[in-house]
């Protein structure tokens, strides 16, 4: 009986180590430690679909969120040497802004099709075509078949397709909707860090992971987009963002 318990603690391991594999897909990691060790295999699947939602109804909310896809976006098209399609039915984006973000002009192809069913469409397209590095696309109206289509597509690509779910309506919870996500996001200003002189601070943004296959939801607190397209945790939260932050509320399918 003590030679059995004594070799628990292997035994325990060893199934971890079965139930928890190496990941087999590349990965795209933010280069933040706080982002990174709390997601799977440490970063995001590169080719997979990944959504993000604003917070609120407000504009700071909704930019954070562009903002936030735009630098996940910069990243992977700098490391890949392709553009990156930008598709949304609106015709408000403000190009200065995701180049601060990392994405100039020239380096963004823009799509504006008639509505979200034709958005789709062209998004599916697009990877299957290979030629952008990754894609940002802006809808309201997308159903689990659809994101399912997305997801598989974006897998067999090994191209990352990050979407932004704008709410039909002012109380709607576009994360209510079930959705084949590797992960989905809710992202929302937060206050800046007070300057010495005056001025404005670097944008602060609440990034929260409502889901994520084969792992926990989080929230923490981070430094918005920079010029690289990076994030960066507050100097004086350190590593104790994501607990100053809170944790995820709830998790949604």
């Amino acid at each position: 009986m003590s030679a059995a318990l004594d070799s628990l603690p292997t035994s325990i391991a060893h199934l971890r180590t079965i139930a928890t594999p190496a990941a087999d897909y590349r990965v795209m990691p933010f280069g933040v430690d706080a982002l990174d060790s709390r997601l799977g295999a440490g970063g995001l699947r590169a080719g997979a679909l990944h959504e993000a939602t604003a917070r609120s109804a407000a504009l700071v909310d909704d930019a954070a969120t562009t903002l936030f896809l735009a630098g996940i976006a910069a990243r992977e098209a700098a490391g890949a040497g392709g553009p990156v399609l930008w598709a949304s039915c609106r015709a408000d984006l403000y190009a200065p802004a995701l180049e601060q973000a990392g994405l100039p002009s020239a380096n963004v192809i823009y799509a504006q099709p008639r509505d979200d069913a034709a958005l789709l469409a062209v998004v599916e397209d697009a990877v299957r075509d290979g030629t952008p590095a990754a894609i940002v696309a802006e809808a309201s109206k997308v159903s689990m078949v659809a994101t399912r289509r997305l997801q598989l597509v974006a897998a067999d690509a090994d191209m990352p397709v990050l979407l932004l779910r704008r709410a039909r309506g002012l109380n709607q919870d576009v994360f209510a909707e079930p959705s084949a996500a590797w992960t989905r996001w809710r992202i929302g200003a937060a206050p800046s860090e007070r300057l010495g002189v005056a001025g404005v601070g670097r944008a602060r943004w609440s990034v929260e992971c409502v889901r994520q296959r084969g792992g926990e939801g989080f929230s923490l607190i981070v430094e918005g987009s920079d010029e690289t397209g990076r994030l960066a945790v507050p100097a004086e939260l350190g590593r104790g963002a994501a607990e100053a932050a809170g944790t995820v509320r709830f998790a949604a399918a």
